[in-house]
């Protein structure tokens, strides 16, 4: 137990400076940029193409690339869109060059920023073709909508309804791969795969998917895998399936795009990675005659954002369990029920959010809020003005 706690807590470490910055990137970029640019620029093809060109420099590791990317989408971008930059973005990054180059080589670092890209266009392309049929877009804006605030506190609180809508795949994904990296230790991957090509690929896929690593710290994991015996492509799986995905990115992009995107965003990774390890190993042979020694300490920087995440989840826990609670001991009898339209809505974060205003008030007993078309219900003693008032509160517009 106590290992499997001192891992969870490097994890957490390891992830809150990043996963905190790709909340504050969401925030600032949403009162930073003019209305509409979103929904101009990451649309269609070329938007996917502008979205991977923005997040493969990107220093965001793949937690902290969760926020940002679904930001975007909240703010207009298309589903591809926001999967090429899911998928690009957490890969690379000028520091994950840099340390990849040291420990296996410029050829490798750069055919694993070359991986990047190609990657997240294709996935990109391939989740707004599927997706296509039902597109979720945005509420268009109407004269009656009011223009969203341009403040800090408005990029605040746009930053925190990011990581709101998450929290709880953030909190499994952590704790899963805490005991992933208590029971699973690299050289027991490298034990079992280093005579198959295509098992230690294989076995890289399987811890690397649900596993929480970040593209700089793990770096030297991968090169100790290859001394160990692997070939250089299962360390390029792990480097690319790694940080481009776990846990809570899966469950997160289930939660925004829906099934198809995540299907499409898990294939690409996955095909992809063992498709261009094979190239790699074909074009590149590499090996490592003893492993870099990388030893991590956690900054003063990193024991700070650890500990404003999880004060940050304790707080959104407390919140759902009172609106929990309220619900439960709301009585159902003798209350009214009221229906109104509510424009400005574009995903699930915006139903959490409004529901939670909802229920927050004493008056409701319960509320059902649906993104579309955008309605929200409620069950209570308060009148027609009141709950425009609640929605308006919010940041949407009732009619």
């Amino acid at each position: 137990m106590s290992l499997f706690l001192q891992s969870t807590w490097a994890i957490t470490l390891e992830l809150a400076p990043w996963l905190l910055l790709g909340a504050v990137i969401a925030g600032v970029l949403h009162v930073a940029l003019p209305p509409g640019f979103v929904r101009r620029a990451f649309v269609g093809r070329r938007g996917v193409l502008t979205a991977v060109a923005l997040g493969v420099p990107l220093p965001l590791c793949s937690c902290g690339v969760i926020p940002a990317g679904l930001g975007l989408k909240k703010d207009g971008a298309s589903d591809g869109a926001a999967v090429g930059f899911l998928i690009s973005t957490p890969q690379t990054g000028v520091d994950s060059v840099l340390v990849s180059a040291s420990f296996l080589g410029w050829p490798f670092a750069l055919f694993k920023l070359a991986a990047a890209g190609i990657t997240g266009l294709v996935g990109g392309w391939l989740t707004d073709a599927v997706t296509d049929a039902d597109p979720v877009d945005p509420a268009p804006a109407t004269a009656a909508s009011p223009a969203p605030p341009r403040t800090l506190g408005a990029a605040w609180t746009h930053s925190v309804e990011v990581l709101r809508s998450i929290w709880k795949w953030l909190l499994f994904g952590v704790l899963l791969s805490a005991f992933i990296t208590t029971v699973m230790p690299p050289s027991w991957l490298a034990s079992i795969g280093g005579d198959n090509h295509l098992i230690a690929l294989g076995m890289a896929l399987l811890i690397s998917v649900p596993l929480y690593v970040c593209a700089t710290a793990s770096v030297p994991i991968a090169a100790a895998l290859v001394a160990g015996g692997l070939p250089a492509g299962a360390a390029l799986v792990f480097l690319m399936a790694g940080p481009a995905t776990n846990l809570a990115t899966l469950g997160s992009v289930y939660r925004t795009l829906g099934r198809k995107a995540l299907t499409v965003y898990l294939g690409t990774i996955v095909i992809g990675s063992v498709a261009l390890a094979y190239a790699f190993d074909a074009l590149f042979p590499l090996s490592i005659t003893a492993p870099h020694h990388h030893v991590h300490e956690a900054s003063l920087l990193a024991q700070a954002t650890g500990a404003l995440l999880i004060g940050m989840m304790v707080w959104f826990a407390s919140e759902d369990m009172r609106a929990w609670l309220s619900r439960r001991s709301a009585s159902a009898p003798t209350s009214a029920s009221l229906t109104v339209a509510v424009e400005g809505m574009t995903c699930q974060g915006c139903v959490r959010k409004l529901t939670r205003v909802l229920g927050e008030d004493e008056r409701v007993q319960s509320a059902t809020v649906e993104l579309e078309p955008g309605s929200a219900t409620v069950e209570g003693n308060l009148d027609a003005e009141a709950l425009a008032t609640l929605v308006r509160s919010a940041g949407y517009e009732p009619h």
